[in-house]
């Protein structure tokens, strides 16, 4: 008899996004003659730029050549592509690696997942709430069901405590999703002292760092002094460069951070995930790596930098004009999330609907993020400026009234 991994019968039944696909979806068969607009899945709008397509275009013509055409990739990731990570997101910030700590991807969500199966399933995880419910998700379906929740709340800016008691895990996510929040240098430095004290690992989600627009924020976690002892970092070419629909990322596991066997041992956790990717994953495609590298070209910088341009202003459009509807809102700075507070006679779900059948938007309850995202709501920046001025417009003639 065939038999389930039980762990997978306590993931809830719907997942966050499917949910709401399912009430859009709904909605446009019963009202075919509405446009519905959408802020709430955070998928870009913009194309990808021309230097990343003559990137793919060179690299397919290269694969269609014997003389240059590549087979099974590299697992760790080509060279050409670490060397540019290294030196314009780390070098450049006074941060310095080596090429063995860099593995390439396809997508953090995967990054994350893969590098908890390394993990014993009786660590103690502690995790932001709200939080990306992938970060959850992937702990229940690990059977493990020690997790201790940070509250973050309009009164500790959304930026939780160090927990009272220990933990071996630690997600944090900065700027974070979905409250648009980001941690200081000051804020960062405590975790990692946490860490150090209790042999504690830190999972760093900073695909959102591109977003960063206040200098003394950090955009990597080892702009921290001793980070590296305790810290893995994510990074995604998803809001860097459009690459929603290309997927390629980037993990960061540095050879000082150890793990322990059950008898005190130390164990190298970069050994451990380079073994993993080797059994579980097969490579990042060379097409999608070489469009990943032309990022880091002077022109590739400057054109990623008018596309994230772009959605700060719809963020900070969105931003401006709920406060002059007065809602309190959170976000729009520093990330491509506006974390909107709800009128305090709706739950989330119930705002969701309302702003669905009535104006036609949809967005991202609050509820979905875990229970301290109650009375809140999820707005992201990604759509088109015109689609995104249409959604506010609709938006205040609903609360005009």
């Amino acid at each position: 008899m065939a038999s389930v991994n039980e762990d997978f019968l306590n993931l809830k039944n719907d997942y966050l996004f499917s949910a709401i696909t399912e009430r859009k979806n709904e909605f446009e068969k019963n009202n075919p003659d509405k446009k519905v607009i959408s802020l709430g899945i955070g998928d870009v709008s913009l194309p990808l730029t021309k230097v990343v397509i003559d990137a793919m275009h060179k690299a397919t013509d290269e694969m269609a050549k014997k003389e240059t055409f590549r087979g099974y990739g590299v697992v760790q990731g080509y060279e050409f592509l670490i060397d540019k990570i290294l030196e314009v997101e780390y070098q450049k910030r006074g941060v310095f690696l080596e090429k063995d700590e860099i593995f390439i991807a396809s997508g953090s969500k995967g990054d994350l997942a893969g590098i908890a199966e390394i993990f014993s399933k009786d660590n103690r995880v502690a995790l932001m709430n709200p939080v990306y419910p992938a970060y959850r998700d992937v702990n229940v379906m690990l059977g493990r069901d020690d997790i201790v929740y940070l509250n973050g709340t309009e009164e500790n800016g959304f930026v939780p405590e160090i927990p009272s008691k220990h933990v071996d895990i630690i997600y944090l996510c900065s700027p974070n999703n979905p409250t648009g929040t980001v941690f200081t240098r000051k804020q960062l430095e405590l975790w990692v002292k946490y860490a150090k004290e209790n042999n504690a690992v830190i999972f760093f989600d900073s695909v959102y760092e591109i977003f960063i627009e206040n200098e003394n924020i950090p955009h990597s976690i080892y702009e921290i002094e001793g980070a590296k002892e305790v810290a893995v970092e994510f990074r995604s070419f998803s809001k860097l460069a459009g690459f929603t629909g290309v997927r390629c990322s980037f993990v960061v596991v540095p050879k000082e951070l150890k793990l322990y066997t059950e008898f005190g041992e130390k164990v190298d956790l970069n050994s451990l995930f380079r073994r993993r990717q080797s059994v579980k994953f097969g490579a990042a495609p060379y097409i999608t790596q070489r469009a990943a590298e032309a990022v880091y070209s002077d022109e590739g910088q400057k054109e990623i930098r008018e596309n994230v341009k772009y959605y700060k202003e719809n963020a900070k459009y969105i931003k401006k004009e709920l406060e002059k509807l007065g809602f309190t809102v959170y976000g729009g700075e520093n990330s491509p999330y506006i974390w909107l507070k709800i009128p305090k006679n709706m739950s989330s779900w119930e705002f969701f609907d309302k702003l669905l059948n009535e104006a036609g938007v949809v967005g991202t309850p609050g509820i979905g993020f875990g229970d301290a995202g109650e009375g809140f709501f999820r707005l992201t920046a990604f759509s088109s400026k015109e689609e995104t001025k249409e959604a506010i417009n609709r938006i205040s003639n609903i609360f005009k009234r």
